[in-house]
């Protein structure tokens, strides 16, 4: 069968390409040999969310007494109704994906697909069996996996990646989970809400390492009063499953030490998905183990682009989907605007939550600019104190000079819904005077960022 596109995956890249695609009058293929929406709709973004939701109502429930709630008995999780849960609402996001496919006659062409040449596919079926289809365009967006160290391997049952860690049979008593980024932060705090005893190590000196040093310690701060224990700057140098614990032996700053935990999660980052699937035999052009593309994700390979997490850049679902549009568009002879990478906002759903956009002090002070600085503590807002989520603040940063917001980091109850504004504001040169003379209203967490502006211009009201 011939095609004007044929996609290989169905993730935040692939789907959204292929239905664009679709809107746009080409005729659509997606090969996928699971489920459709990739590792984020059924490994990642949305059943790790439905976990930590499970979490935050326990939290709720454990906390009621705080809001004059008396809870007759006590309450107690269920972990494989919570696991269960959330498979559920996976299974029902990848069906969305069935329905939009069916929807834009896209056809979802099922098993493992590797390029022929830069205008066909070979797929591989469950069966073993082999077709080829034909396309005028190609674009590769297989994703990623989780990353395995050398002294980390993975055997799924004692050492784990996110995966395993979504799916356990039974809740374990203790876990080390190593690496502090979005995924292990996430599962550390989402275990240790449910009763798991959770260690989290981080080899760099603060955890969620990307985001500011200010927002890194007060969500580790946030953390150690949840009970996790962080060791920062340590490794794991070696893990004994011989025994029924999993032995940890642990390199600090000061010395070696032993731990003992049920399981390790290892989630020390991801790795690329482009092993077999064609790119060596056809010279597809690589830098630092990812494809090189240009602007639009065209590769050197004419004909055949890529997207999402095997091209350079973050490794986010939102990004990946922006990715789709834009080489898609290109694809169809549109003029799109390529994707702006300096204005990606990240999102960490632990709690507090962490959002942040743009660049961090240090970041901005390196780049050599002059900062003026407006941060607006919750412990101030009139609706954190009625909502009891007091933790965190927000913090904004911006050029003395030409007053242009340079960079936004926030972090506190539902603050990954309140950075796109400031997404917004970036991306039309929004100044602090822009944003503390906008009205927002009261009392919301949100009106936090035009107090921290009034902060930066030594007009705070609230503080």
């Amino acid at each position: 069968m011939n095609y004007d596109l044929i996609i290989i995956g169905s993730g935040p890249g692939g789907y959204v390409a292929a239905i664009r695609a679709s809107q746009l009058g080409m005729k659509v293929g997606v090969i996928e040999r699971a489920e459709l929406g990739g590792i984020c709709l059924n490994w990642g973004c949305i059943p790790t969310k439905s976990l930590l939701k499970s979490a935050q109502v326990f939290n709720y429930i454990k906390h009621a007494e705080n809001y004059g709630i008396d809870v007759n008995g006590e309450a107690k999780p269920d972990f494989a109704k919570i696991v269960e849960r959330s498979r559920q609402v996976a299974e029902g996001m990848s069906k969305g994906i069935q329905y939009l496919f069916k929807k834009n006659k896209v056809d979802h062409i099922k098993g493992f697909g590797k390029l022929v040449d830069n205008k066909s596919v070979e797929v591989t079926d469950d069966d073993g069996n082999k077709t080829v289809y034909e396309s005028k365009h190609i674009i590769l967006a297989t994703g990623a996996r989780s990353r395995e160290l050398p002294n980390l391997k993975q055997d799924g049952k004692k050492i784990i990646g996110y995966r395993e860690a979504l799916t356990l049979k039974e809740q374990p008593e203790s876990m080390i989970v190593v690496g502090s980024g979005a995924i292990g932060t996430e599962l550390a705090f989402f275990y240790n809400s449910i009763g798991t005893k959770v260690t989290l190590v981080e080899f760099l000196p603060n955890i969620v390492p990307v985001e500011d040093e200010d927002v890194s310690k007060q969500l580790g701060r946030s953390l150690k009063k949840a009970k996790i224990k962080v060791m920062l700057k340590s490794t794991v140098e070696s893990v004994d499953v011989s025994g029924d614990k999993c032995k940890v032996t642990i390199k600090t700053p000061k010395k070696e030490e032993i731990h003992e935990a049920d399981i390790v999660l290892s989630a020390v980052g991801v790795s690329t998905n482009l092993q077999g699937i064609g790119i060596e035999d056809l010279g597809i052009e690589l830098e630092k183990g990812k494809i090189k593309v240009d602007d639009f994700y065209r590769t050197n390979l004419d004909g055949v682009y890529a997207i999402g997490d095997i091209v350079h850049g973050p490794a986010l679902a939102h990004v990946a989907s922006a990715e789709a549009i834009v080489c898609v568009e290109k694809i169809a002879g549109k003029n799109p605007t390529p994707v702006d990478y300096s204005n990606i906002p990240g999102c960490t759903y632990t709690s507090p939550e962490v959002a942040s956009i743009g660049l961090t002090e240090r970041a901005a002070i390196e780049a050599g600019n002059e900062l003026k600085i407006g941060k607006f503590p919750f412990t101030a807002s009139g609706k954190a104190s009625s909502a009891g989520e007091k933790d965190g603040f927000v913090k904004l940063i911006f050029d003395a000079k030409t007053d242009l917001l340079l960079g936004a980091h926030l972090i506190g109850a539902n603050v990954t819904e309140m950075i796109e504004e400031l997404a917004v504001a970036r991306k039309m040169n929004a100044t602090s005077k822009d944003i503390l003379n906008t009205i927002h209203p009261h009392p919301t967490m949100s009106e936090s960022i035009k107090d921290a502006a009034e902060d930066a211009n030594d007009e705070a009201i609230h503080l």
